[in-house]
């Protein structure tokens, strides 16, 4: 949401994609509202043909699609030797193999218009570190990472620039009430600056990805963090 509404604001026609459709809609009129464009199409990212159809939706109504931010993700905090197939899957398919497949669709559509592009890939400073609890997160993330830099050595020829940011803690519905109830007082603690991030901390990141200010960056990490990985073991 935050994400769209700050690309709508510096005039970007924006698509929204989720697998449910409600929150979504309500996001699109209130940047409509506001006198921007927004369409929003039900997508689950972990299925080929989903993926293929929005994307064509979203080209018929706005034309070629040619910056992609790749949000989707989903966590589950599950000891390694508890974790299921059934979990280890959920998590791998939304956070590795979804960014795969968007991102192998905008590519081919962006190769063959030739009018260049920018994807950015939303992955987490547990891609580069780790912690106890969250393994399949960890290596899905780790996974987008090297995704992101193996993408941008084949697709620079067609001018298809694609980078990363790698968020520390930011507070979201997700993790709001485990932040805001004092249980994450040590791991804020364990952050330089002392804080959890908000979501506008990432607007930099994401505003100069998504433009032509980063023209000459590609396979690039961007870390927003507090300094959290520069922090003692």
């Amino acid at each position: 949401h935050h994400f769209a509404h700050l690309l709508a604001e510096r005039g970007a026609q924006v698509i929204l994609t989720a697998r449910r459709g409600t929150l979504i809609a309500e996001a699109a009129d209130k940047i409509r509202s506001n006198g921007g464009t927004a369409l929003a199409l039900v997508m689950d990212v972990t299925d080929e043909r989903a993926v293929a159809n929005a994307f064509s939706t979203a080209e018929s109504q706005l034309g070629t699609i040619n910056v992609v931010v790749n949000n989707a993700g989903i966590v589950i905090a599950e000891a390694a030797v508890d974790i299921d197939q059934s979990q280890w899957e959920r998590v791998v398919d939304t956070n590795l193999k979804g960014v795969w497949l968007v991102s192998r669709e905008a590519g081919r559509r962006l190769a063959r218009s030739k009018c260049g592009g920018s994807l950015i890939n939303v992955a987490s400073i547990l891609g580069l570190r780790v912690a106890k609890g969250v393994s399949s997160y960890a290596i899905s993330k780790a996974g987008v990472i090297q995704m992101t830099r193996a993408l941008s050595l084949e697709w620079a020829r067609y001018q298809i620039r694609v980078n990363a940011i790698a968020p520390g803690y930011i507070l979201t519905d997700f993790n709001r009430e485990f932040f805001d109830s004092g249980a994450g007082d040590d791991t804020i603690a364990r952050i330089p600056q002392r804080r959890i991030g908000a979501t506008s901390d990432l607007d930099g990141a994401i505003v100069l990805l998504a433009s032509e200010a980063s023209a000459y960056m590609t396979g690039s990490v961007i870390v927003v963090d507090g300094g959290h990985l520069n922090s003692t073991l």
